[in-house]
């Protein structure tokens, strides 16, 4: 287990903190002197961690998951890319302004094949997250992202784009760059591009900053991720002058992976390690890029004017509704 826990896992926390007691060499030197066998011991814990998890993440809420997707340890873009891609080069610059690190992308390989990577990452370290600005790119970033998408196209390099932010940076110098004309252009550039494109939500996908650089064929979501037009606290405070209301907030907004795939708005959900993605990066890792080889595989057999044509019919059809709907 890595990094700290949510105050609904605090008891796991305790019984973590045990084990990790009963597994050091000091204690395991003690018990051996004493003819202990600590590993009965150990056992029934992770037996009872194990059941604990199961029991608990099976129903959680909305405000629950967004959490998790928030969680510090949770794996980032370029966790994924270390893990999943050979020889992957970062490219820098949106070649009119400046290089905002809040994306990252370069080209890379998949299994051997030649691919374009794009992502927001959010960073861990507290001077890395300044950097990258907690991932919330400005415009420069979301520039960036389309110069690198243009070059898949111009090379028949497939796209996968990697989503985690909480949104598009709202200060000063992202009005100055020109978020809002930039985001607008990747929608409109994004929806034909002339290559495969998948895009994953591997943490927080909010609102004009996900979709900046999440306009995809297939479109895939992890279990515990969060895709919504506004974070949970910024609807309570506009909603009821209060961010305190944002587990209220989180039920209200459908925000969830099941909710995604319900409204269609998802092609796919992807299920993590048990705990979560940070419990165990290197399975979550193994999950997406099966996910990615097998989209990827599908969508390359489609001809390209085919493809184009499909995506503006899925991007069309989102967002049907009905006046009786209850959800």
């Amino acid at each position: 287990m890595q990094g700290d826990f949510l105050d609904f896992d605090k008891d796991i926390e305790e019984l973590e903190r045990l084990i990790s007691d009963l597994k050091s060499p000091e204690r395991r030197a003690q018990a051996r002197a004493e003819g202990i066998d600590l590993d009965d011991k150990i056992a029934p814990l992770e037996a009872e961690i194990e059941r604990i998890l199961r029991q608990r993440y099976r129903d959680l809420s909305p405000w629950e998951k967004t959490r998790i997707a928030r969680h510090r340890s949770r794996p980032y873009t370029l966790d994924y890319v270390r893990t999943i891609f050979d020889e992957f080069v970062e490219l820098s610059g949106d070649r009119r302004m400046a290089n905002d690190e809040a994306i990252v992308g370069g080209p890379a390989r998949l299994d051997g094949q030649p691919i374009m990577v794009i992502g927001q990452q959010k960073g861990r370290e507290i001077r890395e997250r300044q950097r990258r600005n907690f991932g919330m790119a400005r415009g420069p970033g979301f520039r960036k992202a389309l110069r690198l998408a243009k070059m898949a196209e111009k090379f028949g390099l497939p796209l996968v784009s990697f989503v985690d932010t909480a949104g598009a940076s709202a200060d000063l110098l992202a009005e100055e760059s020109g978020v809002s004309e930039a985001i607008a252009t990747n929608l409109r550039e994004l929806s034909a591009l002339a290559t495969p494109t998948v895009s994953i939500i591997i943490g927080e996908g909010g609102s004009g900053g996900a979709l900046g650089i999440a306009v995809a064929d297939r479109v895939l979501m992890l279990e515990n991720s969060v895709y919504s037009v506004i974070s949970p606290e910024g609807c309570a405070s506009i909603l009821w002058y209060d961010n305190e209301k944002a587990p209220e907030a989180a039920q209200a907004l459908k925000l969830t992976a099941d909710h995604a795939l319900r409204f269609g708005i998802v092609d796919e959900v992807l299920e993590e390690p048990l705990g979560g993605a940070h419990r165990d990066p290197a399975a979550m890792a193994q999950t997406v890029k099966a996910a990615l080889l097998r989209h990827l595989d599908e969508l390359k057999a489609i001809a390209l004017e085919d493809l184009v044509a499909r995506r503006y019919a899925r991007l069309r059809g989102i967002g049907v509704f009905r006046e009786d709907a209850t959800e």
